[in-house]
């Protein structure tokens, strides 16, 4: 099924006809559970993986041990946990039975688990550009892949990623079965598998982007009506493709390639929400009915949590796709 945004509440450039240039379009992605193959766009699938290439693995989370859970036991957790709010109760009874609580409880504590390498990286996203209008790729290349370390990295307190640009077509011999890692930091950091209904919006910068008298004037304007610019009228929230950047807790700050200089551009958000109690303009036509944000809610399919409730932006280099790219989190 399609997902469609609603139109926005109001068309804002007619109001503030500088907004107007500095529209851009994103594609929202719109993850819903399901059970993607190889030959789909989705997030937490199985990637389309040549069987001679090595699988990434990060090189600062190696063994003997690392202190975490493991992925298996996060699955299990979640399953019982949806289990137990889909299932009738009467009024004041628990949500688990005691040897269900038992096993959540032991799940949701971390311990010492034996590794005999670097943790393997864990899919997170894959991208083919047949699916997703105006894909950012190399020349030649059809398909974005995303990969991350599974814990935190000190630096910047989120998952070392990774991306990969494949040409689709060349992969013939493909791998079987993706290494797995044995333990993560973090199980929010383990997508659940999602397939994609990418959508073209548009889209205007947020308020921390606009000149100061600019943004004063809009904040003017929202007192007389009853919704919000940086919260229905911005930014586009949820995981997408290309877009503004979702500045939200700091001022935004210069981002450049670190190898050359050059300017980079928004590539791919990932955030654990397409919708929260703010921005619930933005929830689908589709998804009308669902008004709560209950973690088995459409809005919280992928299960993935950046930060307290933040987003993951990876940009790219405006200068050559073979720099590394900056990510960032807002």
């Amino acid at each position: 099924m399609p997902r469609t945004t609603p139109p926005r509440p109001v068309d804002v450039a007619l109001h503030f006809p500088e907004l107007a240039p500095m529209t851009r379009t994103t594609v929202r992605l719109h993850p819903r559970a399901g059970a993607p193959a190889t030959a789909d766009s989705s997030i937490g699938g199985p990637l389309l993986w040549p069987a001679h290439e090595p699988w990434p693995a990060c090189p600062e989370h190696g063994g003997p041990w690392q202190c975490g859970v493991s992925p298996g036991d996060v699955r299990l957790r979640r399953r019982i946990l949806a289990e137990a709010w889909r299932r009738p109760r009467e009024e004041g009874a628990d949500l688990l039975s005691s040897e269900e609580r038992m096993t959540v409880d032991r799940i949701s504590t971390s311990s010492r688990i034996p590794l005999d390498g670097p943790v393997a990286m864990v899919p997170v996203a894959q991208l083919y550009a047949a699916d997703v209008p105006d894909l950012p790729c190399p020349d030649g290349a059809d398909l974005l892949q995303l990969l991350w370390c599974p814990f935190d990295h000190a630096e910047d307190y989120l998952p070392r990623t990774e991306l990969r640009w494949r040409t689709a077509a060349d992969v013939t011999d493909t791998l079987r079965a993706a290494p797995q890692p044995s333990v993560i930091g973090n199980d929010y950091y383990l997508p659940e598998p999602c397939l994609l209904h990418p959508e073209t919006v548009t889209e205007y910068p947020a308020p921390h982007e606009l000149r100061e008298e600019l943004a004063e004037r809009i904040e003017a304007w929202e007192d007389q009506h009853d919704f919000s610019y940086q919260y229905d009228l911005g930014v586009a929230p949820g995981c997408k493709v290309g877009g503004h950047a979702p500045w939200s807790f700091s001022d935004p700050f210069p981002m450049v390639c670190a190898e050359c200089g050059s300017d980079v551009r928004p590539l791919l958000t990932i955030d654990g929400s397409e919708w929260d109690g703010g921005s619930g303009s933005w929830r689908p036509v589709e998804d009308a009915c669902y008004t709560g944000l209950h973690f088995l809610g459409p809005a919280n399919a992928t299960q993935l949590n950046i930060g307290r409730g933040y987003s993951l932006q990876l940009y790219v280099c405006t200068a050559s796709y073979d720099h590394a790219h900056v990510q960032n989190m807002q």
